[in-house]
C-alpha cells in the first residue's frame, strides 16, 4: 500500500512530461492534472539553494469551496546522497538540481483533483515540493572545492516561508506529507511545520514509506546506519536534528525515524509496505547494494 502510493505521487519523475505517450502507457481514463514548477525567488538570499546553487521550486494547484483554506504539502522523495562522488553525480540530476527539473509534473494520488480518486484532499490547496538536497531537506553545509551546496533545512524554511506568504498562514488545517526520503523528511520536520501555525489551526503529518530501520543485516553489519551516517556527517545534519535526540544519542542515530518518532508531539500517521523492496535489497545484501541503489 505505501509502496503504490509512494510511487503514485512521486513515480512520474523522470519522464519527459510534454510527450503524449507518457499519458498513454499509464492508461488514464482522463489525463491527469498537470501542475507547473514554481522557483522560490528569494531563496538564494538566504542560501536556500540546491546540490549545484540553483534556487529550489515547488508546484501548487490552488484549493477551492470546502478546502480553500486548507493546505496539504508533500514533501518529495530521491534518496541520499553519503559522499562527495555521489552528491556530484546528484547535482547533475532533477533531484540536485532545478535546471533538470520538469517544469510540468502530474498531480495523481494524494494529490489529484478528482474526487473519486482522492476524496479527502482533491480540493485542498496542494503543494508538492521538490527535493534537490540529497538529505530529506536537513542539511545546512557545503563544499567549496566541489561547488556543492547542502542547504536541505534552508530550502524547507525558504519554501514554508514562501507558502506562508501565499495564504499558507491561514489554514484551518494543515498536512505535511512526504514519500521515502520525503517521508523521513515529513517525520524530521513536523514538530516544525506544527510551530507555522496558530494552535486552532489542526495540523498532522505523513510520512509514506519514510519509516527506515536501524538494524542489523546479513553480513553483520549495519549497511543503513553506514550510509546515514555518511549523509549526517557530510551535509552537518546534527546540528538541524532536535536536541531532545542528540543530547542523549548519536546524530546518525537521531536520523532513524525510530529514534524521533517517540520524541513528535504532533499527530504523525506511518504508512510503510511490510515489503518494501529498498529495505529489504540492503538488509539482505548489505551496503554493497545500498551504495548500488543510490548512485
Amino acid at each position: 500500500m505505501g509502496f503504490l502510493l509512494c510511487n503514485w505521487v512521486d513515480g512520474f519523475e523522470d519522464l519527459n512530461v510534454t510527450e503524449h505517450q507518457f499519458l498513454d502507457g499509464y492508461a488514464f481514463s482522463t489525463p491527469p492534472l498537470m501542475v507547473g514548477l514554481t522557483l522560490i525567488a528569494g531563496a538564494a538570499s538566504t542560501g536556500a539553494v540546491c546540490l549545484d546553487g540553483t534556487l529550489p521550486g515547488y508546484h501548487l494547484h490552488r484549493g477551492y469551496g470546502s478546502g480553500a483554506n486548507s493546505w496539504l504539502i508533500h514533501l518529495e522523495g530521491g534518496g541520499w546522497c553519503n559522499t562527495i562522488r555521489t552528491c556530484v553525480f546528484q547535482q547533475k540530476t532533477h533531484h540536485g538540481s532545478s535546471t533538470h527539473m520538469e517544469k510540468l509534473i502530474p498531480f495523481t494520488g494524494i494529490l489529484s483533483n478528482r474526487a473519486e480518486e482522492n476524496p479527502d484532499f482533491y480540493n485542498w490547496n496542494r503543494v508538492k515540493i521538490r527535493y534537490c538536497d540529497g538529505a530529506s531537506f536537513s542539511g545546512d553545509s557545503q563544499n567549496e572545492a566541489k561547488k556543492l551546496y547542502f542547504r536541505g533545512q534552508r530550502i524547507w524554511l525558504a519554501a514554508m516561508k514562501d507558502l506562508m506568504s501565499k495564504g499558507m498562514h491561514y489554514a484551518n488545517q494543515a498536512l505535511l506529507s512526504g514519500c521515502s526520503a520525503g517521508g523521513l523528511a515529513a517525520t524530521l520536520h513536523c514538530d516544525e511545520f506544527r510551530e507555522l501555525f496558530p494552535r486552532t489551526t489542526r495540523v498532522k503529518c505523513l510520512s509514506d514509506a519514510g519509516l527506515f530501520l536501524d538494524v542489523i543485516d546479513v553480513s553483520g553489519g549495519r549497511a543503513l546506519r553506514h550510509m546515514f551516517g555518511g549523509v549526517v556527517r557530510l551535509q552537518q545534519v546534527g546540528k538541524m536534528l532536535p536536541q531532545a535526540c542528540t543530547s542523549r544519542l548519536d546524530p546518525t542515530l537521531c536520523f532513524f525515524p525510530q529514534h524521533l518518532i517517540p520524541l513528535t508531539k504532533t499527530p504523525l500517521f506511518l504508512l510503510n509496505a511490510a515489503y518494501d523492496s529498498w529495505q529489504v535489497t540492503p538488509i539482505l545484501n548489505s551496503f554493497n547494494s545500498v551504495t548500488n541503489l543510490i548512485r
